[in-house]
């Protein structure tokens, strides 16, 4: 019996690793888009990887360590429509502002917790949703209803 035992241990152990420790090939280099905000105290600028295309989408900010302060991942849905987003794979908390068509902020999902599982949908359609390291959205004064400046609405700055 101890065979077995042992068998199930390094299957529970590898399981344990690929959960939070492995890692996939890089991701390849997405398209760079500026977005600016106007918050109530002034614009605040990002330079973020815009993700199009489902396999992007799919695979987001997962795996990520770092993220510069200025920095993000604009998830462009194309047309407004309901979605949902998890943290799995993902180590950084994330800000998610999600983007109604008008290119307004609706709501914003602040410091969701890492590798989480549990779903964070938006509350209306929305257009877009951009990350953004965990905590900016408040220390930058964003708020629902701010307006976005994005290539993807047709504003961009």
């Amino acid at each position: 019996m101890r065979p077995c035992f042992a068998l199930f241990a390094a299957c529970v152990f590898l399981t344990a690793c690929s959960q939070h420790g492995a890692q996939p090939p890089p991701q390849p280099p997405l398209p760079m888009a500026k977005v600016v905000i106007d918050t109530r105290s002034g614009p605040v600028a990002f330079n973020v990887e815009v993700a199009a295309t489902g396999a992007a989408q799919e695979r987001g900010l997962m795996y990520r360590t770092a993220l510069a302060s200025d920095a993000g991942m604009l998830f462009d849905f194309q047309k407004p429509g309901l979605v949902v987003f998890w943290m799995k794979n993902t180590p950084l908390s994330l800000d998610m502002l999600f983007i109604r068509g008008d290119a307004t902020v609706s709501t914003i999902a602040a410091d969701t917790i890492p590798y989480s599982e549990d779903k964070i949908p938006a509350s209306e359609p929305v257009r877009a949703v951009l990350e953004i390291n965990g905590g900016r959205a408040m220390a930058l004064g964003i708020q629902p209803g701010d307006k976005v400046h994005a290539a993807i609405f047709g504003n961009g700055p």
